[in-house]
């Protein structure tokens, strides 16, 4: 794309995109993105199963390595071209619009499942104060979702009605706030939510640090196991946990960097947000193994016979910790509310990607754009997902967004970046003229050829993992995976290539200033060198 003239008649009216008022509104709505439910039910097993305590040395090294790292380039791109994914990858060089536009299709499918979760999670809320399971809280998660399954099942989509209530209460509130936009909206929440669900947990850990079995639970979570450290596999599981933790390579965090005004510490504001994501994981850690630790003496079974991960977890081995705990409704209101504001400012970022997008394509103000977006996401979410069909389309589709659709686009964004374009000396530069924490050669290394490599060999073990496996993915029937896993990946691939060849409308915001009424990415930051003249409003180099 040729660099519009700064001129009021080449770059249109201010967009109407909306900005966050500061850098702590910014940090606020970031931590709210990354610290989500994988932090409370993914990463305490994960860490456990890979090698304890030891695993924090690698988890550390793939923060520092990866996880910062790419945030750190997705904050670059997305503040320096001031747009969403699509907008900003188009302004970097016209032909890489494709990844945005992936980026965008990866947030749509998360978000269609990621609010059945929410609806879950906000049911049991309420379930914890009678304790609404009984004694046995796998019946009924399986009685409460009717799910079905596995090659023997039926394949039906029956409606689950109250699955179906409270997905349509999720989308409501997720309607109301995006309408309110990016400052009153998705900042605002995220300024209530987030020191909310930290008081919650940290009352959460408290109370399970006092359960008999606690310390049990926390030295098993914590006895360091340094053999492990020479598994690969315990590698790749730190880069895994740190990777999809922090939300980075899928357009939430390239997007509200593009809200954030032209002098902004880029780089402070993402060791704040990378530490801060890390240290909840941690707290969530001692919290859970706290709680399965009384959950195991309780039983009389060995900790690793308790533990659990993702749905099991939250859904099936907490109400069982619910029941025969002291207090066990605080415990219940405090864990499954946490889910709730976790999940909630996280599915507002998801769902953000996809409405910026909209907005910047066809110049929609922000309430139209919001229309247009969620009423058909919580339509198509809702029918599917409230279903007999719920928990397995869940479970598909992660698998499948996450390997072949997070992984891959990041794969193939940073090997771009880095050889195709080699924009990361322009990309260094723009954090550097403003941030606290300078970068270089290390963070060329750790984007370049780090991520690229882990990214790489963790796509490859996942398809090795999925061939060699005996029948199909956790045994559904071949055409159920087939459909919504495998053709799913691919067909994201295919629409976002499709959608990069229409033509931007004469109305989009591609020509337009940006929400400070600035010309786009304008090289009158003096010290960047980039380009000579004051009105280009792209690099030289990187003009397409």
């Amino acid at each position: 794309m040729s660099a519009p003239s700064s001129s009021p008649a080449a770059t249109g009216a201010k967009a109407d995109r909306g900005a966050f008022s500061g850098r702590t509104a910014f940090i606020f709505a970031a931590i709210g993105s990354a610290v989500g439910l994988g932090n409370i039910w993914r990463f305490p097993a994960v860490a456990y199963e890979n090698g304890g305590g030891a695993f924090i040395l690698p988890y550390l090294v793939a923060l520092l390595t990866a996880g910062i790292p790419l945030l750190f380039l997705d904050y670059a791109i997305g503040h320096r071209w001031r747009g969403s994914a699509p907008a900003a990858w188009r302004r970097f060089r016209r032909w890489t619009e494709f990844i945005g536009w992936w980026q965008v299709l990866i947030a749509l499918i998360i978000a269609l499942y990621y609010a059945l979760i929410l609806a879950w999670a906000t049911n049991y809320t309420i379930f914890s104060f009678d304790q609404r399971w009984g004694d046995d809280a796998a019946g009924f998660f399986g009685e409460y979702t009717q799910a079905l399954g596995g090659q023997d099942a039926t394949i039906s989509f029956d409606v689950v009605p109250a699955v179906l209530i409270s997905l349509i209460a999720v989308w409501a509130a997720i309607i109301v706030v995006m309408a309110l936009g990016v400052q009153r909206g998705i900042a605002a929440s995220s300024v209530i939510f987030i020191p909310l669900l930290v008081i919650m947990f940290v009352i959460l850990v408290v109370r399970s640090l006092f359960l008999p079995g606690a310390i049990d639970g926390l030295d098993a979570f914590f006895k360091p196991h340094w053999g492990a450290l020479l598994d690969p596999g315990v590698w790749i599981a730190a880069y895994g946990q740190i990777f999809f933790s922090l939300s980075v390579a899928f357009g939430i965090m390239l997007t509200y960097a593009s809200y954030l005004k032209k002098k902004t510490d880029l780089t402070g504001s993402g060791l704040v947000v990378g530490f801060a994501n890390s240290g909840f994981e941690i707290l969530c850690g001692i919290g859970v193994f706290s709680a399965l630790g009384f959950m195991a003496q309780a039983q009389g079974v060995a900790i690793d016979e308790v533990v659990t991960a993702g749905v099991g977890l939250a859904f099936i081995a907490f109400p069982t910790i619910i029941s025969e705990a002291p207090a066990g409704a605080l415990i219940g209101v405090l864990f499954f509310g946490s889910l709730v504001l976790a999940g909630f400012t996280s599915l507002v970022s998801i769902v953000e990607v996809i409405i910026a997008a909209i907005q910047d394509k066809f110049g929609l103000a922000r309430i139209p754009s919001t229309l247009w977006v969620c009423i058909p996401l919580a339509v198509v979410s809702t029918a599917l997902f409230s279903t007999t069909m719920g928990l397995p389309l869940l479970d598909v589709m992660d698998k499948w967004v996450n390997e072949y659709g997070i992984v891959a686009a990041a794969a193939v964004s940073t090997i771009i970046v880095t050889y195709v374009l080699r924009g990361l000396p322009t990309l260094r530069d723009h954090l550097n003229h403003r941030g606290s924490f300078k970068i270089g050669l290390v963070w060329f290394a750790c984007v370049g050829v780090i991520a690229p490599v882990v990214l790489g060999v963790s796509l490859t073990l996942s398809t090795l993992e999925l061939l060699r496996a005996e029948g199909t993915y956790e045994d559904y029937p071949g055409w159920f995976v087939l459909v919504f896993g495998w053709l799913m990946a691919i067909g994201l691939v295919v629409v976002a290539i499709g959608l990069s060849l229409i033509p931007w409308p004469a109305g989009s915001n591609m020509h337009k200033n940006d929400s400070d009424g600035d010309p786009i990415a304008p090289e009158v930051e003096a010290g960047l060198g980039l380009v000579p003249s004051p009105e280009a409003s792209t690099p030289h180099e990187l003009r397409s």
